[in-house]
């Protein structure tokens, strides 16, 4: 991309403001060299890095990057074989140790929800060697400031301990002398430091009382700084052990740069990802702050920015509009007012393009398209210049000539002003002629004017379309909005009028202007009109589609409401009817026990209730029982199967007002949200299903609950084609078993069953005689008999069916 239009548009300006993020020094070089791609594969990759960096912000607070120095110098140095110093090392150590917090940062993740979500950036990360050993040696050798710890060594800490012992030692001889007699001699009664060595503030007439060395005297002569000769021998074995320390603090540093050797290549990848994870996380953090949304790159430069502002302007007071082209359409012009918006749309349309083209997150309220340009070019603003002897419209000739060379089918031109600067009739005619090479050159154009002539050009030409700048007449101020399809009207004599010139001069004005001049006033004027009618009734509509909207779920909820209400006045009712029925059933149990046991003992069922019309009279009374739990359930489970979600719903985002597809459930019961080109978690409760899925939903179940009829006919059928013969009654109660004796007769006969098996086992014998009574009385059997004694014996009774 040339230097020119990233000039004209003040690229510059938004790559500095990522400098205000960034933490490392190839953070800062990366977004110094920041220039716009041409391949998309690229381009797709950094927006990619980008949205990770963006979700990694919002949940995260952004990657735990630290502040860290150029260590570059330091890896050449190691190269070479040489030493680095205390200081240096512990800015090495600095990067070491951000690389292994890194590292754990990206592995927690992938243990988390969020891990799912990032696309790119923990691929670069498991890049990462974290060089745990060598990190931990530095860190228990060298602190933060770049001071050598006692734990760097053995020798170093047993030395530093003696250094302490003989400082204490030192002091102790020197004040002495602070005190009593002595310190009559002195300028001051305290030890102080020089040339390393402890010494007295002695009165320059008592030098000889002391004896010792002379290190230094005041500015007046008056007081010198005297180490007395008894300490001498104390100061000389401070300064030897102060050597050893230096020369043990020497041999660890060395040691420590020996051990890093190997690690150079390791430690520079460590430090450029580190510099490229703060560069995408500057990123993100400009977005933030922008308020930017993630692009989709078009490779056919189909261009739809959907409510763009300009990104250096305040978004609270920023116009947003939606700029569209290169689908229907591949030039632009735009004709309005001065101040009315022009210049600031067009640079708007540039600039958001190569933010784009550079991995940025760009300015727009909803999910937008850019297109793939490998070249932008610019003619913008007042470049005359007196050195070159140049005017306005000379400057704008040179700019444009120098363009038209370079121009081709991938190239995105913007025009402000063209042909301005110069009599308005050849201007108009070089404007046209220059529009048309640059669209036989296949190129994407936008351009403003204050032209009439063009205006014209919009209508005519091909693949062009004439847009405008709204101007509110009756206020006398611009309204900044872009308006595709229109031209701008000429408001000249109508600001002049309202501001109060005369009426003569307004018709003389007026009578001098071309007819057709008005006549495309008017019928702009008329076509404003129409739109503003339009969006009137669109806004209406929408207003009452909304209340409709509002109502219809008003009574949806008072019906449910009403629905549960008389839902809970049948429970209720059934609740107690079922009260009812249990007090009957327990009282007509006990009887029915009294005469069986009654029949029992008289030995013969004649005269009395036959068993199988007990069991019938205490089977209707069973079916008195109301099915609580089913109404119950019903009501649930509609309220449940109206909330439930699936992955592939179509859904709305309530907190966002926006609408999605579901991809799946996290165990957290946060949902992966699709829209448009951004994934997101979103709670369950912040989630409620389009009316388009509800319905269809419920036509699918509709067809569900058919296909579960006619399934249920067939199993009816073949059900009582595949009856059993045999009945087996072991372990079944006696109350229980005579119930299962009467199903099972029923299917024998619908069966057309000759003879059954019943098998009872032998037992107490309690359950045999009841089958042989209900047999005996039974209407439906023919005859019966114990089975043969290889066949059970009189453990089974074989029934003859009628």
């Amino acid at each position: 991309m040339n230097e020119k239009v990233l000039k004209t548009l003040e690229y510059d300006k938004i790559t500095q403001q990522l400098l205000d993020f960034l933490q490392t020094p190839l953070g800062r070089q990366e977004a110094e060299q920041l220039a716009p791609s041409i391949d998309i594969v690229q381009i797709n990759q950094w927006l990619q890095e980008t949205a990770d960096a963006v979700l990694i912000d919002r949940l995260k607070g952004g990657i735990p990057l630290a502040k860290l120095a150029d260590i570059k110098p330091h890896l050449k140095r190691l190269d070479i074989h040489a030493s680095l110093s205390a200081l240096e090392l512990a800015e090495v150590g600095a990067v070491l140790r951000n690389t292994r917090a890194i590292a754990n940062f990206f592995e927690q993740m992938a243990d988390e929800k969020i891990g799912t979500s990032l696309q790119v950036l923990p691929e670069q990360a498991e890049s990462l060697a974290t060089l745990v050993d060598i990190t931990q040696r530095i860190d228990m050798s060298i602190d933060s400031t770049g001071r050598i710890n006692d734990e760097a060594s053995y020798d170093l800490g047993a030395i530093r301990r003696k250094i302490v012992g003989n400082e204490n030692a030192v002091k102790n001889k020197m004040q002495e002398y602070t005190r009593g007699k002595q310190a009559q001699y002195l300028s001051d009664p305290i030890v102080t430091i020089r040339s390393e060595r402890y010494v007295l503030p002695v009165k320059a007439e008592y030098r000889h009382q002391f004896g010792g060395v002379v290190h230094d005297q005041s500015q007046t002569g008056l007081t010198l700084y005297i180490e007395p000769q008894a300490a001498v021998h104390l100061n000389n074995r401070l300064s030897e052990l102060r050597v050893q320390e230096q020369a043990e603090e020497q041999r660890v540093l060395q040691s420590l740069s020996t051990d890093l050797e190997p690690y150079v290549a390791e430690i520079q990848h460590n430090t450029q990802i580190l510099g490229h994870f703060d560069f995408v996380n500057a990123k993100a953090r400009l977005a933030s702050r922008m308020d930017a949304m993630q692009p989709v790159v078009n490779e056919n430069n189909h261009i739809d920015l959907q409510q763009a502002w300009h990104p250096l302007l305040d978004r609270h007071i920023a116009v947003a509009n939606d700029i569209a082209m290169g689908q229907d359409y591949k030039t632009i012009i735009i004709t309005g007012p001065n101040t009315g918006g022009k210049t600031i749309t067009i640079k708007t349309l540039g600039l958001l393009q190569l933010m784009a083209q550079s991995g940025l997150f760009i300015t727009t309220k909803r999910p937008s398209t850019v297109g793939l340009f490998h070249e932008i070019f610019a003619d913008i603003g007042d470049e005359q210049s007196i050195e070159q002897n140049l005017s306005t419209f000379s400057s704008h000739m040179a700019n444009i000539i120098s363009m038209l060379d370079d121009i081709d089918a991938h190239s995105l031109v913007i025009f402000d002003e063209l042909g301005a600067g110069t009599d308005p009739a050849e201007g108009a005619a070089l404007a046209i002629a220059i529009l048309d090479k640059v669209a036989s050159l296949g190129a994407y154009t936008i351009a403003t004017t204050h032209y009439p002539e063009l205006k014209l050009y919009g209508y005519d030409r091909p693949d062009t379309v004439n847009a405008s700048m709204v101007f509110d007449v009756e206020t006398l101020k611009p309204t900044y909005q872009f308006l595709i399809g229109v031209p701008g009207q000429s408001n000249a004599l109508a600001i002049a009028k309202r501001l109060g010139l005369g009426e003569d001069v307004i018709g003389a004005a007026t009578s001098l202007t071309k007819e057709s001049d008005q006549d495309l006033n008017n019928m702009i004027m008329d076509l404003v009109k129409q739109r503003d009618e339009v969006k009137s009734k669109n806004l209406a509509l929408t207003t009452e589609l909304e209340a409709t909207a509002q109502e219809k779920e008003a009574l949806v909820a008072q019906q449910e409401k009403l629905a549960k209400e008389q839902s809970q006045i049948i429970l209720t009712a059934k609740n107690e009817a079922n009260h009812i029925v249990s007090a009957t059933k327990k009282q007509a149990e006990q009887l029915i026990s009294e005469i069986r046991q009654e029949r029992l003992r008289a030995g013969s069922g004649t005269g009395g209730l036959k068993e199988q019309e007990l069991q019938s009279r205490k089977g209707k009374l069973e079916g008195l029982r109301q099915n609580v739990s089913l109404e119950k359930n019903k009501i649930l489970q509609k309220a449940k199967k109206a909330k439930a979600l699936a992955t592939g719903d179509e859904i709305t985002v309530k907190s966002y007002g926006q609408q999605g597809t579901l991809i799946k459930r996290h165990s957290n019961g946060q949902w992966e949200v699709e829209m448009g080109i951004l994934k997101m978690l979103v709670d369950e409760e912040d989630i409620v299903k389009t009316e388009a899925t509800v319905r269809a939903q419920d036509k699918k179940a509709k067809v569900k609950q058919q296909k579960i009829v006619r399934t249920t006919s067939k199993q009816g059928i073949s059900s009582r084609a595949s009856a059993t013969s045999k009945l087996d009654l072991r372990g079944i109660r006696y109350e229980a078993a005579l119930q299962e004796l009467d199903r099972f007769l029923d299917t024998a006969v619908l069966a057309n069953i000759g003879t059954v098996e019943i098998i009872h086992g032998k037992g107490t014998g309690a359950l045999r005689k009841g089958v042989t009574e209900f047999l005996r009385s039974d209407r439906r059997v023919k005859g019966y008999h114990f089975a043969n004694a290889n066949a059970g014996g009189d453990g089974a009774t074989i029934a003859e069916i009628k």
